[in-house]
């Protein structure tokens, strides 16, 4: 088959695009509001863009109160989500109040960050705390404003937990990673194959 997404011509139930870019990470972005109340959400649309400079960045659709708490403050924490937390990670996907916490919703422990304010989630093996860089407003190829809304962040602290390390490695497949597929659908990373680069 063939389509057009500006067009939404596919005559399937739902679109497909976000089952063929699949898996994608999945930032678990931990914020805290200028009042003080830390907030807990995933984004399915989020990576590692860049080292050295170390940058990650997350899509959010609409303003919401991640990003007005990272443009606020400063800063956000990408703490792992992993298959074991995944109804967590589901759970505080759930609106809810700005002045309510996806922590206590989760029954989450919060963890002190090192370098910035926002909390880590305790249970999640690693975590990265940002700085933030910048926000940009997406627009398409027109020029017309999506309300989609990218944010990017330094990593300038890394959390792991040692139990995931062997011989200088970090584990992925024991870490269990959890991505996002299309619909409703999650998958992890649960093996992995070492292929050395041709020279």
């Amino acid at each position: 088959m063939f389509y057009e997404p500006a067009r939404r011509n596919h005559g399937l139930p739902h679109n497909p695009l976000k089952a063929i870019v699949a898996p994608r990470p999945i930032g678990w972005i931990s914020t805290l509001s200028q009042d003080g109340v830390a907030n807990l959400a995933p984004y399915s649309f989020f990576n590692m863009v860049s080292e050295q400079p170390d940058i990650v960045m997350f899509s959010s659709a609409g303003l919401k109160d991640t990003v007005r708490n990272v443009m606020a403050t400063g800063a956000f924490v990408c703490n792992l989500a992993t298959l074991e937390l995944i109804e967590a990670v589901n759970l505080t996907s759930k609106p809810i109040s700005s002045d309510e916490s996806e922590f206590d919703l989760a029954g989450l422990e919060q963890a002190p960050s090192r370098l910035v304010k926002p909390p880590r989630v305790a249970a999640s093996p690693c975590a990265l705390e940002c700085v933030w860089i910048e926000t940009l407003d997406v627009k398409d190829r027109h020029g017309i404003p999506s309300g989609r809304h990218i944010t990017f962040g330094e990593i300038v602290g890394v959390h792991i937990d040692d139990a995931f390390i062997e011989n200088g490695l970090v584990r992925t497949d024991k870490l269990h990673a959890l991505a996002r597929d299309g619909y409703f659908d999650y998958s992890w990373v649960d093996e992995v194959r070492s292929l050395p680069r041709p020279v």
